[in-house]
């Protein structure tokens, strides 16, 4: 099983590790340890550099994208794939990866206002570096509702709330039914450990992607559009701000 570095340390960019498999038709390695989140929960993979070798002889290639099995994570590789035993360094593009987290925390802060004005659970999410989107199902939901809830995430944010991360045994996960805020729990039944994300104070919900240490962190965001999905159900595309 791949060591998922990205889980406990959010911050942490690089890492060394070791080449346990390869898959040469794929374009993809295996690592015992990693940094580049696979991507899940709307949140896409990480991109970065694979490194190794020294000196004249060193390589470095990109990370295309990630995904994660039984196994462990897989990198997709561009060029030739080092043979396993090799030692590498597996490094993301820390900018993107940053606007991510800020990105994910914003949603989650978005989700926190919703749910604490309508208790409406999620039916859908996705994002990009800077731009993500939720779907609610909200069949009380006033257009006049928009400019308050921009206002009230922004003073959330602004609130520098601690976004702590804890791990629970799934039994007592699933004795919270309030940490599944989508509309159908997503969580694998094989799942025997379940990663908690809590913006203390104002959302608290199983999840397993990257984010920001504190609200501050995320900076303003803007409710850019409200659309309609059918009747009763919603979808809000938020972006930062810079």
């Amino acid at each position: 099983m791949t060591e998922r570095l990205y889980s406990t340390q959010q911050y942490l960019r690089e890492t060394a590790a070791e080449v346990v498999d390869v898959d040469r038709d794929e374009g993809l390695v295996l690592l015992d340890r990693t940094v580049v989140y696979p991507g899940g929960g709307g949140q896409p993979p990480d991109t970065g550099v694979l490194r190794f070798g020294s000196g004249a002889s060193e390589d470095v290639l990109s990370v295309l994208d990630a995904r994660a099995d039984g196994r462990g994570v897989w990198h997709r590789i561009e060029g030739a794939l080092p043979p396993v035993g090799t030692a590498v360094e597996v490094a993301i593009d820390w900018e993107r990866r940053h606007r991510l987290m800020r990105t994910h925390t914003a949603m989650h802060a978005l989700c926190g206002i919703v749910w604490d004005r309508y208790a409406s659970p999620v039916t859908g999410g996705n994002m990009e570096p800077g731009q993500g989107r939720l779907d609610f199902e909200l069949p009380d939901w006033d257009p006049e509702d928009r400019a308050p809830i921009e206002a009230a995430l922004n003073d959330a944010l602004a609130r520098a709330l601690p976004v702590e991360i804890a791990f629970l045994p799934r039994s007592e996960a699933d004795a919270d039914p309030s940490l599944i805020r989508t509309k159908v729990s997503l969580l694998p039944p094989t799942l025997t450990e379940v990663r908690v994300v809590d913006i203390v104070g104002l959302d608290r919900q199983a999840d397993g992607g990257t984010h920001v240490a504190t609200t501050a962190e995320v900076g303003r965001v803007r409710i850019s559009k409200v659309e309609s999905k059918g009747k009763g159900f919603r979808r809000i595309r938020i972006d930062l701000e810079d």
